[in-house]
C-alpha cells in the first residue's frame, strides 16, 4: 500500500478524505451518505458481537441516528469504498464514526472519540484500518484535539493488538451502563 493520492471523480457533495492504492484497487475514504446506511449496518453486524446488537428489520432508528450524526458538525460518519480503476463509486468496505468532544480537563482541551471501526473481513491485513485511524488522528489534530480515545470490547484481542501497534495505550478501564 502507498499513501499516494489520486484525482478521482468524487460523489456529489462528498469529496474524498483520503485515497490509497491497495492491492485490490483504490480505497477511498469519504463522509457517509444516507444511501450508504445499509452497507454500514452490514459491516457493524459482521462479527459475533455486532450480530447480536443490530436488527435492521426496522430501519427507522438507524435513519434517525444517521440524520442526527450527519447534521452535527462535531460528528463524522465515514465510509471507505473500494474502487476499480476508472469507476466513480464502489462497495462500502469500511466505516468508522469520529466525534469531537469539548472538555474542561486537560486545560479545557477537546478530544476525539473513534468508534465502530470496521473493515470488511476480506480486506483486513491490507493496511486499510491503519490508514483510517491515522486519518482520524490527523483530522483530530487539525480540529485542535489533544487526545483521541476509543473503547473496544475486552474479547476483541486482535483489535487490542491493532490499536497498540498504532500507539494507543490501555490506560483506563472503561465501563458502560445499558439504559
Amino acid at each position: 500500500m502507498t499513501s499516494e493520492r489520486y484525482d478521482l471523480p468524487d460523489l456529489p457533495k462528498q469529496p474524498a478524505l483520503l485515497t490509497l492504492d491497495v492491492e485490490r484497487g483504490i480505497f477511498r475514504l469519504r463522509r457517509a451518505t444516507r444511501a450508504d446506511l445499509p452497507q454500514i449496518l452490514e459491516l457493524l453486524a459482521d462479527d459475533r458481537l455486532g450480530a447480536t446488537r443490530e436488527d435492521t428489520s426496522d430501519m427507522g432508528p438507524y435513519e434517525r441516528a444517521f440524520e442526527a450524526i450527519d447534521a452535527d458538525p462535531c460528528h463524522l460518519l465515514v465510509i471507505g469504498e473500494l474502487l476499480e480503476q476508472g469507476k466513480p463509486a464502489g462497495p462500502v468496505v469500511a466505516t468508522f464514526q469520529l466525534s469531537f468532544i469539548p472538555g474542561l480537563s486537560r486545560r479545557g482541551s477537546w478530544r476525539s472519540q473513534i468508534e465502530a471501526v470496521r473493515v470488511s473481513a476480506q480486506l483486513r491485513g491490507l493496511g486499510i484500518g491503519a490508514a483510517m485511524v491515522t486519518w482520524a488522528a490527523e483530522e483530530s489534530r487539525r480540529r485542535g484535539c489533544s487526545l483521541m480515545q476509543l473503547t473496544t470490547h475486552k474479547s476483541r484481542r486482535d483489535a487490542h493488538r491493532f490499536y497498540e501497534r498504532l500507539g494507543f495505550e490501555a490506560s483506563h478501564e472503561g465501563m458502560k451502563l445499558t439504559l
